[in-house]
């Protein structure tokens, strides 16, 4: 079989083993934090944790964690900080000159905004520890806590937590430089993936309890479930090719044409941001709650309830909103047209009917407008089906989280960038790649 053997072939490019058995060794660290349970809490007394924990907005807190949330882990607060911290820097980018000066200064200023990022994470995690160790008194029976000093606890608590959250962030970093890549992408993808198996279990278990258990349905979702993922896959793979031509001067001053072939083209995606959008917007989705949860006035309550319920109508509205704006404002910072433009200028390509240089680049950032909207809404009108999942279809609402939305957007489009690095390694060891596409995809300069 052709899959056997692209793993027989994986297994005998040392780096690429080295990496891959580096990237689980990672992971496997990181799972095993996640269990690992805040000294000064008794373990056995987490259930009413759990259950906060089984769905609304916790609950896609804790899918992000891998379950470390309801655990009172050492890593609760997952990579989220380093997330939001992320968010702020990058848009911090487009106002302040300073890093729109360190994102111009190539390797060296991206080492220190990443430096930058991570001291914001530390800030983050300071404000965010506090919330949470103090949502663990709201939620927990007193004698969940052992310790009999409880500022010693909070404090030590608090230390522990934005300790375990640089930690995951250190992990991330090191996936991406020394294993496969996607380090921060795949820490939350692992964690997600941790628990799928649980949620389809329960919705399992919902149907068909009770007499006449209602086994089509469950077949049906399944089916439903891998429709959305093909669509997923479409979203995250779909290309508009762009047409190049090459030339260069002759000795009688003109120009001699298709120089590399008549078959070159840019390819520009339908989702260039890929899954950065999602994680963003969802981000940003904790805020309104957060925020409004404040206030005891009845409006404030009002917006924390609405905001808290994922599968309701205003979440959603916005969450999509989000989507569609962090979709636009990811690709502008990651297409660099500009330099596309000059770099088929100096290697002498050229579009055909467009002038070489800044027509070119305003041509393609037209194309990018384009092909960006309906991206976009596509990518949002998936992000937001798991509500429709449920006020359709009654799904249970742990198992709807992976009907599209955002834990299924990031499994599939961390899965197909992991998979896409695994074929690169393939391909430029002449080996037949693990995506059809891989070997028939032209690059160009």
């Amino acid at each position: 079989m052709k899959f056997i053997d692209t793993i027989k072939n994986i297994w005998k490019i040392e780096e690429l083993k080295n990496r891959i058995l580096v990237t689980l060794g990672l992971l496997l660290v990181y799972r095993f934090g996640a269990q690992v349970v805040l000294p000064g809490v008794d373990a056995a007394e987490l259930a009413n944790l759990g259950t906060q924990t089984q769905d609304g907005l916790l609950g896609l807190l804790n899918a992000f964690t891998g379950g470390a949330f309801a655990n009172a882990s050492v890593f609760a607060l997952g990579i989220m900080p380093y997330i939001s911290a992320s968010i702020v820097v990058q848009l911090m980018g487009i106002a302040i000159p300073y890093l729109q000066k360190l994102q111009k200064e190539g390797e060296s200023g991206r080492k220190k905004i990443n430096q930058i990022t991570r001291w914001l994470t530390i800030a983050i995690t300071l404000v965010q520890g506090p919330g949470y160790i103090y949502n663990l008194f709201a939620t927990l029976p007193g004698e969940a806590f052992v310790l009999p000093n409880q500022t010693v606890f909070v404090v030590s608590s608090v230390i522990i937590l934005t300790t375990g959250c640089i930690f995951a962030m250190w992990l991330g970093e090191k996936i991406t430089d020394k294993g496969i890549g996607n380090g921060i992408s795949l820490l939350i993808m692992v964690g997600i993936i941790a628990t799928l198996p649980q949620s389809f279990v329960q919705n399992f278990i919902s149907r068909t309890s009770g007499e006449g258990g209602d086994i089509i349905m469950v077949l049906i979702e399944l089916v439903i479930w891998f429709v959305i993922i093909l669509a997923s896959v479409l979203l995250v793979m779909a290309v508009r090719q762009i047409p190049v031509q090459y030339a260069r001067r002759t000795a009688g001053g003109g120009y001699e044409k298709n120089v590399f072939g008549s078959r070159q083209y840019i390819p520009l995606k339908l989702n260039a941001s890929g899954v950065m959008p999602i994680i963003f917007a969802q981000a940003i989705m904790f805020v309104p709650a957060a925020v409004a949860g404040l206030s005891d006035s009845e409006t404030s309550q009002g917006v924390a309830a609405a905001f808290s319920d994922i599968f309701g109508f205003w979440y959603n509205v916005l969450f999509a909103l989000l989507i569609i704006v962090f979709t636009y404002f990811y690709t502008a910072i990651t297409v660099p047209t500009n330099k596309m433009a000059d770099d088929l200028k100096r290697s002498g390509g050229f579009i055909p009917g467009i002038r070489p240089g800044s027509e070119t680049s305003e041509y393609l950032d037209k194309i990018m407008s384009q092909i960006t909207l309906p991206g976009s809404i596509f990518l949002a009108l998936i992000a937001i089906f798991p509500a429709i999942a449920v006020k359709l279809l009654n799904v249970q609402q742990g198992w709807a989280l992976f009907f599209g939305g955002t834990s299924l957007l990031i499994m599939v489009g961390v899965a197909i960038d992991t998979m896409q690095q695994v074929n690169s390694y393939l391909l430029n060891r002449h080996y037949d790649g693990l995506m059809k596409s891989g070997k028939n995809r032209k690059a160009v300069a």
